[in-house]
């Protein structure tokens, strides 16, 4: 486990932008500890400081995963977000969703159809449906 290069961090800070813009320095500073991007056998993973420097007395080749994996680097060097990642970034994202209608059909339809499903919302429901009405 080491510290990501300076090409590898701008690559995942780069993706990690296009879904949560400016909020990638709230991953990093939390009210609850700092937080850090490690690599490991071509995956990225976030975890705090404190698990940091416990993961570190534990011998690579028996390291299985020391955080919550956000992603890994393919061959060609591309870095790809993993679903893991989802619960982290959903908080401070612009908008996950998935079209729910072909281009086609959103040209046509009313303006109260529902051309996408935010996919954050499910999340949401589920953490605040106590106090929903």
């Amino acid at each position: 486990m080491r510290p990501l290069t300076e090409a590898e961090t701008r690559a995942v800070f780069e993706k990690l932008g296009k879904y949560i813009g400016e909020n990638i320095q709230l991953l990093v500073d939390r009210p609850d500890g700092t937080y850090c991007f490690r690599l490991h056998r071509d995956r990225v993973y976030y975890l705090s400081e404190k698990l940091l420097k416990l993961a570190a007395s534990i011998p690579r080749e028996s390291l299985v995963a020391p955080g919550t994996c956000f992603g890994k680097f393919t061959k060609s060097q591309k870095f790809r977000l993993s679903v893991t990642a989802l619960d982290f970034l959903a908080p401070y994202a612009k908008g996950f969703g998935v079209a729910a209608k072909s281009t086609q059909e959103c040209r046509k339809v009313d303006p109260l159809a529902i051309v996408v499903f935010h996919q954050a919302d499910v999340g949401e429901y589920v953490r605040n449906e106590d106090t929903l009405t």
